[in-house]
């Protein structure tokens, strides 16, 4: 299932030029994440008392087009992959009315426990089930 939310872009995400500054796209980047994993049943501060957290470990982004101030923006989400231990999200921003995105991502994350002292082998299985599940509805 692919997550939309739609984000406006405001002063303090903009630099000197009146264009978006590159790191406010990763605030929103995160942003669909969250809520994607609150939209598939999974709070991340419920995670966290299961001694879960999910780090990101590899961020791949490409900027083809600058948004601007005042622009409504609509964030994409979805899983393009799961190995069993880490999960891709592929993420897209567009300007809305846009047809092309500004913005694409790919970014993997994995699970750790919440001190930050282990990395689990294996998503656990609540997650898995979850992100599993979704591979086999988009084929």
């Amino acid at each position: 299932m692919k997550h939309i939310f739609e984000q406006k872009v405001f002063y303090a995400d903009t630099d000197a030029y009146g264009v978006v500054w590159h790191g406010s796209y990763l605030r929103w980047l995160e942003m669909g994440r969250v809520y994607w994993c609150e939209a598939n049943g999974h709070k991340l501060q419920e995670l966290e008392a299961q001694n879960v957290v999910l780090p990101v470990t590899n961020l791949n982004i490409r900027y083809k087009r600058s948004a601007r101030l005042d622009d409504e923006l609509s964030i994409h989400t979805w899983i393009s992959a799961f190995n069993g231990t880490t999960v891709t999200f592929s993420q897209e921003i567009y300007v809305n009315g846009s047809e092309k995105p500004y913005i694409t991502a790919e970014v993997e994350v994995v699970a750790i426990t919440a001190d930050g002292g282990k990395l689990y082998r294996k998503m656990p299985e609540m997650l898995a089930k979850v992100f599993e599940g979704e591979l086999v509805c988009q084929v």
